[in-house]
């Protein structure tokens, strides 16, 4: 099974890149979205059941962190965590996972540097960078 927790500034692509390599390789999965943006993760799920995925195969645990997506670090059916998301909590998830060797991959901190060319406009520039790391988190 593999533990899935996504971040609230980009809630729908990180979690498809997600789910779909999880399904793809025949595992199960339990995903846990940010307790800001849920609702992208809700639909998901339904969207996949509607779609006939097995019961069980795809599965939900909302709320906030520390209570809900601490446990996925430790938890014995837990064979992969895979977080997007900011260092502390990456940190803190990777010691919960270090005590039963899972395999584990993070994506932590920064927000997409860009690199900006002589010839570009600045302003538009900036316009595109904040338009890519922000246009689904309100």
């Amino acid at each position: 099974m593999c533990g899935l927790i996504t971040p609230w500034n980009y809630p729908l692509l990180p979690t498809a890149w997600k789910v779909a390599p999880a399904l793809a390789a025949g595992n199960t999965f339990v995903l846990k979205p940010s307790e800001l943006t849920p609702h992208t993760a809700i639909h998901l799920l339904r969207l996949l059941a509607e779609a006939g995925l097995p019961p069980g195969a795809g599965n939900l645990v909302l709320g906030a962190g520390l209570e809900a997506g601490a446990p996925l670090g430790d938890h014995p059916d837990v064979d992969l965590v895979s977080f997007t998301g900011g260092v502390q909590t990456g940190r803190r998830l990777m010691a919960a996972v270090a005590g039963t060797v899972k395999k584990v991959a993070l994506e932590l901190g920064g927000e997409n540097p860009d690199i900006v060319f002589a010839d570009a406009g600045f302003g538009a520039a900036v316009d595109m960078a904040l338009t890519a790391v922000f246009p689904h988190s309100v």
